[in-house]
């Protein structure tokens, strides 16, 4: 089954855009997703194609109007009835790894990028369907890199875009802890060795060591992480780290 994404945007030149280099590029050319954007502007009324307006109330800025988007959004659900539909806003709720897993393992994703000032809110009252997320607590210019950060996160999950089914299971957030460090060869680099237990060949120490690693640098890096984890019990670093 193909993953369909369909963008609803002001800038479709932006798409795939990166998303047409290495994995999701070849994904793409074989067929494993699709990519297919619909311009805004083309749901305007006026002779002006305006898609936004001032605010309500007064207030700096634009807000996309309601009618526009809405013409909008129902040309896509009747393009991709089955697709999810989400909003990429700052006042959406922060997208999670579970939910990107989700979405992947799905008939695709409708995603609609924001500028201005944002959206009507009548849009989200009157098309309840449509899911509102973030990335993070940060602003961009428009949700374009955002909707390019999700499903660069969905693609490269899905079946054998990867290589290896299993090359995700042990990465950041998958199991509510961030990953373990890292290495690679020389051994040595400017008087840094890798760690000894790494290299001892004892897959048990090995899986303990990264669990415990994993267990420490969410503890300290992403207490939020850590607290929604239920604080996992476990060897603690410091036992893992006696050969390190």
């Amino acid at each position: 089954m193909t993953f369909a994404a369909t963008i609803l945007t002001l800038y479709p030149d932006m798409f795939p855009g990166p998303l047409g280099q290495s994995l999701a590029g070849r994904a793409l050319e074989r067929g494993d997703w699709s990519c297919d954007t619909i311009q805004i502007r083309d749901f305007a009324t006026d002779k002006h194609s305006n898609v936004d307006d001032t605010p309500a109330g007064g207030g700096a800025g634009m807000v996309l109007k309601a009618d526009v988007l809405g013409a909008a959004v129902d040309h896509a659900i009747a393009t991709q009835p089955d697709a999810p539909i989400l909003a990429m806003t700052p006042r959406g709720k922060p997208i999670t790894q579970a939910r990107i897993r989700a979405l992947s393992q799905g008939p695709g994703a409708t995603i609609i990028c924001g500028r201005f000032e944002g959206f009507d809110e009548r849009l989200f009252e009157a098309r309840p369907q449509i899911e509102q997320v973030s990335l993070t607590d940060i602003v961009l210019s428009g949700g374009e890199p955002a909707a390019l950060a999700i499903l660069d996160a969905c693609i490269r999950l899905l079946p054998g875009v990867m290589g290896a089914a299993s090359s995700g299971d042990d990465e950041s957030f998958e199991n509510g802890l961030l990953e373990y460090p890292q290495y690679t060869r020389p051994q040595e680099w400017e008087g840094r060795t890798i760690p000894e237990v790494l290299r001892s060949g004892d897959h048990a120490k090995i899986a303990a060591w990264r669990k415990a690693k994993s267990q420490e640098i969410t503890r300290l890096r992403r207490p939020d992480l850590w607290e929604r984890h239920g604080g996992a019990t476990g060897p603690s670093a410091s036992d893992a780290r006696r050969k390190d």
